[in-house]
């Protein structure tokens, strides 16, 4: 069973039930890795690490008991291709941005892990980054081209053009095969260059997706993210609307530098830098990241199944969880219900920026901030009662 924090709950008790009727249940997983007392106890293992190497074994004879660690596989390209022929296709069906109606929407990765720090990450707190090799990947492509018609294919790799020369070669050979697909991804926008996004385009990219988490080059420092200049995400974002390649912008909000101004700027920010979607989330420190270890002293909620990203599970300097997801509904609200949104969202961007649509976005504004007054209003009250505590 692969595992969350988000339904760990659940899982636990499918298991519990499927051991009661005689079956061997183990777990795997970041939960299972970083949190096994949250699984111990329930099933008969509990695979910690990347679980192929503990998988191979199982398959060659072994019963594990307990915990089972799993090594990381260094040479990906060892692994075997997933046996997507098992699995119902229903269950891939995915909405394209590409065009109207539904592609068949299949996961890949091309590499593990990630080589970057950000202490709030947990893509890399389980192994070291590893990627496989250029023929290997267009391999599983060229498989699921054949098996499958119309695929779309969603790489989940973090980092995606991180190696520019590997990602171009990927492209080429793309292209060299004749293979008819597309494929989404997500990187950072400082892994992008005008060649490599026009390549990709060809070879079939339709939608990238990367993290800004916060246009404060402070606050970002203060989680070890590298700082990415806004002009080039904006250069960046407007070659991928002129291509026609859908993008999706992530933020955080939550951070200890924040306040609710910073917030507001945030979203401001989100909705200038004119991306097709946005992400928010609330900071959520998740066991076995740096920033974990950082805030644990300040961690107040026990139940695990709330670090979901929409809850404030720790004591904040200045915001408290009613007002972080009240900050984080004003992000959601004002990025998406707006009358230039409508226009993205048909693919008429050029119409979104027609004046008469940007007062109309104006005139909205004004509507929500109306509608938003009088828990907006309780911020004076708040800061000043937090500065009479202060005082005394």
């Amino acid at each position: 069973m692969l595992t969350s924090l988000v339904d760990y709950g659940h899982e636990s008790r499918w298991d519990s039930g499927a051991h009661a009727r005689g079956m061997r249940v183990g777990f795997f997983g970041t939960a299972a890795t970083h949190l096994p007392e949250l699984f111990n106890g329930v099933g008969d293992f509990i695979i910690t690490g990347e679980p192929e190497a503990a998988a191979i074994e199982i398959a060659r004879g072994a019963n594990p008991s307990g915990f089972a660690v799993s090594p990381a596989i260094d040479d990906l390209d060892s692994l075997p291709f997933p046996r997507w022929d098992l699995v119902q296709t229903s269950r891939f069906a995915h909405g394209s941005r590409g065009k109207f109606g539904f592609s068949r929407a299949i996961p890949m990765l091309t590499s593990r892990s990630c080589p970057e720090h950000c202490t709030y990450c947990p893509h890399r707190i389980t192994a070291n980054f590893r990627a496989r090799s250029v023929n290997n990947v267009v391999d599983e492509m060229q498989e699921l081209v054949e098996r499958y018609k119309d695929v779309l294919i969603v790489i989940r790799d973090p980092l995606y053009t991180l190696d520019r020369d590997r990602c171009l070669h990927i492209s080429d050979e793309i292209l060299a095969r004749g293979l008819k697909l597309t494929y989404e991804c997500e990187t950072r926008m400082d892994d992008l260059d005008e060649s490599l996004l026009r390549s990709m385009h060809a070879s079939g990219l339709r939608q990238i997706s990367f993290g800004v988490e916060s246009p404060d080059p402070i606050v970002l420092k203060k989680v070890a993210r590298r700082f990415i200049p806004h002009e080039h995400m904006r250069n960046m974002i407007k070659l991928c609307w002129e291509l026609g390649i859908a993008t999706t912008a992530f933020y955080v909000i939550g951070f200890l530098q924040d306040t609710e101004e910073s917030i507001e700027y945030l979203i401001n920010f989100a909705i200038d830098l004119d991306t097709t979607y946005a992400n928010f989330k609330i900071l959520t420190p998740y066991p076995g990241t740096p920033q974990f270890r950082q805030l644990q002293p300040l961690v107040v909620e026990r139940n695990w199944e709330k670090f979901d990203g929409y809850t404030l599970n720790f004591r904040h300097p200045v915001l408290t969880p009613r007002r972080a997801r009240l900050m984080l509904g004003m992000a959601y609200s004002r990025y998406f219900i707006r009358p230039s949104m409508f226009f993205n969202l048909i693919g008429r961007h050029q119409n979104a920026h027609h004046p008469l649509i940007q007062k109309a976005d104006e005139w909205v504004r004004r509507r929500q901030d109306k509608a938003d007054s009088e828990w907006i209003a309780e911020r004076e009250l708040l800061l000043q009662s937090a500065s009479g505590v202060a005082r005394t």
